[in-house]
């Protein structure tokens, strides 16, 4: 017999990256770009406070509803890679209580550059920087950096004001990606608000279509390491994982 329950598997979305690069606002902007277009669903993590999801709500971009917060009372990344019971279970509560919902993005709580999604969590991730982060950021590497699904450079209108060259910064995160997208945003750049719009629809439609699978950004992604004596000012390099060793 035919199952006749309405479906309630949404695209899942992770947005991490480091403390103040924005991961709230880009989410905001994503749901302001695609409310009218998409049933979508927020859930925002933090340690301690559910700051987040209040500002979301407040700003209006979605119902309330729509917005819910986990309080990981640990580290971040915990909660988003190592075990992702408690935030599981706030999608899969989101998903039934309002479906069919289009996309559900997770916002990490703001954590260093190794933090990464399990993909047991979420389908396809961004990883959020900064341009006052310092235009150096992005050819550090990690995980993230590396091998998430998008790298935001974000908040592109304040370069002039902090002394970086953002053309630089994406060419850096280029490389350190091999050639994986790179996206220059500022909330206020519509141009650039439209650009991860598309690519939001086009991961969705690929999730959707069965052709996009979701890869584990691993513990170790290609990272920079300075080195005064290198002709090119140091060695970007990675490291094969060995199951239980800690790189240090």
């Amino acid at each position: 017999m035919p199952d006749s329950a309405p479906r309630t598997r949404s695209f899942r979305l992770g947005v991490a990256g480091p403390v103040g690069t924005g991961k709230s606002s880009l989410i905001a902007t994503v749901c302001q770009a695609l409310a009218d277009d998409l049933e979508l669903g927020v859930i925002t993590n933090d340690i301690f406070t559910d700051e987040d999801a209040r500002m979301l709500k407040a700003a209006g971009v979605l119902d309330a509803e729509r917005i819910r917060a986990v309080e990981t009372g640990a580290c971040p990344h915990t909660a988003i890679r190592d075990d992702v019971t408690e935030n599981l279970l706030a999608v899969e509560d989101l998903e039934r209580d309002f479906a069919p919902l289009d996309v559900v993005l997770v916002e990490s709580g703001g954590d260093n550059l190794t933090a990464t999604f399990s993909p047991a969590l979420v389908d396809a991730q961004i990883f959020v920087l900064d341009v006052a982060g310092g235009g150096d950021v992005a050819r550090k590497g990690g995980p993230g950096i590396g091998r998430a699904d998008l790298l935001v450079v974000n908040k592109t209108d304040l370069a002039p004001y902090v002394g970086v060259d953002v053309a630089a910064m994406v060419d850096d995160g280029l490389a350190a990606r091999e050639g994986r997208p790179v996206l220059a945003l500022s909330r206020h750049d519509q141009a650039s608000v439209g650009r991860l719009r598309e690519w939001v629809l086009s991961m969705l439609e690929a999730h959707v279509s069965g052709r996009h699978t979701p890869v584990d950004p691993g513990p170790m992604a290609p990272h920079f390491h300075a080195d005064p004596d290198h002709p090119d000012g140091g060695l970007t390099h990675t490291h094969a994982h060995v199951p239980g060793h800690t790189h240090r």
